[in-house]
């Protein structure tokens, strides 16, 4: 039987840390929350279920997984964000490959909860992610704020786990538009600072097709109200994007 250890990054996230932790309980040896100096109740709330917390200031969400994965005392690592939990599904199969642990790593779905809604479409699901691993073989990496993490002999020794980690993204619409603006501000400056460009075309092509893929090809429509909202403001936020990439560029 492996010793797990699970481990999150947080900062003001005092709406949703509790039921995250409550999540990991059956499951994790040793739960590690790295904070980023959260000005609400995040701290206390961590420290009241005896988590092993760190603070160290934001520099980048992969730079901050990154060192969140080294504070574990454990090689093999679960890693959720703040606002997702275990649902017991995915708790049972966590618990089974603990006592026969013989992939590098396990992919497992997550399912969003937008608004009140489970969103089942819009490219939103199954949203297959990579969250439990040997930290010995691989390492968080993509680029800022789409972080992923990556074996560094890839996927072929990977298992799937039955279950979800619910996702609780958004509780209201102007929740949604503070993320846009907050993830396209990062995803910018990134683009720039690995010198690729953004013709104008793209701040027109790119939104429309964005809007039709998650609406129209990924089934957004069978979400209702949800899918709609869901797929016009992704759109948004692909035109707020190439927008700021060209106003930097300029």
């Amino acid at each position: 039987m492996i010793k797990l250890s699970a481990v999150i990054i947080t900062f003001n996230e005092e709406k949703n840390i509790e039921r995250c932790l409550n999540s990991l309980k059956e499951v994790a040896d040793e739960i590690v929350v790295l904070d980023s100096f959260s000005k609400d109740q995040t701290k206390e709330i961590c420290l009241k279920h005896n988590v092993a917390f760190y603070e160290h200031a934001f520099d980048g969400h992969i730079q901050q997984k990154n060192r969140a994965v080294s504070y574990a005392k454990y090689p093999h690592v679960l890693s959720l964000d703040a606002d997702e939990a275990l649902d017991l599904q995915l708790i049972n199969s966590i618990k089974e490959i603990k006592a026969a642990f013989n992939m590098q790593g396990y992919y497992m779905n997550r399912l969003t909860n937008y608004c009140g809604h489970w969103v089942k479409h819009c490219g939103w699901y199954p949203d297959k992610k990579l969250r439990l691993w040997d930290s010995r073989l691989g390492q968080w990496t993509g680029t800022n704020p789409h972080d992923k993490y990556e074996l560094f002999e890839g996927d072929k020794m990977t298992g799937y786990l039955k279950g979800d980690i619910l996702h609780y993204s958004y509780y209201t619409l102007d929740d949604h538009y503070r993320q846009v603006n907050y993830f396209t501000d990062i995803a910018s400056k990134a683009f720039v600072e690995e010198g690729k460009h953004a013709p104008f075309y793209k701040l027109i092509i790119n939104p429309i097709a964005k809007f039709i893929h998650h609406y129209i090809l990924a089934l957004g429509f069978l979400d209702g109200i949800a899918g709609y909202k869901i797929s016009k403001i992704s759109a948004y936020a692909t035109y707020l994007k190439y927008k700021k990439i060209r106003a930097l560029q300029n």
